[in-house]
């Protein structure tokens, strides 16, 4: 039998297709909520109204249902985004130190997915007064 000859094909890694990478809002949202649920301080987020209906939805057993972004929206223009968050913090918490740190967390997480941050505005709209005591004077 004769050697037949096999010939390969080089693969320049410099040859990339073109194209466009969009980030959806959605997905710098999952992101900012995931940082910010990270930081020591924060209880929960979303408003009054997402938590009675996360709380309804715990009951009947979806208590999974609108996680992943309650209390986060998002928008992407260009590679910058622009992250809006509703947070709850523990009682006796700083409030400047909390969203100090949430806005480190929610940029380094952002950031690493090869975006821009270029706004975190922050509502703390209630304080869980379950969490460490309010230091006396």
């Amino acid at each position: 039998m004769a050697d037949e000859a096999t010939q390969e094909l080089s693969v320049t890694p410099d040859t990339v297709a073109g194209g466009t990478t969009h980030v959806s809002d959605e997905v710098v949202e999952k992101i900012a909520v995931a940082a910010a649920k990270s930081v020591p301080g924060v209880a929960e987020l979303g408003g009054d109204v997402a938590r009675f209906f996360n709380a309804v939805l715990d009951k009947v057993g979806l208590d999974q249902v609108g996680d992943a972004r309650r209390g986060c929206s998002a928008h992407v223009t260009n590679g910058a985004a622009v992250v809006n968050l509703v947070l709850v913090i523990e009682g006796g918490r700083p409030v400047p130190e909390v969203t100090d740190a949430v806005r480190s967390a929610v940029t380094a997480g952002v950031e690493a997915y090869g975006l821009r941050v270029d706004e975190i505005n922050i509502r703390v709209d209630d304080v869980a007064l379950g969490g460490p005591a309010v230091p006396s004077a």
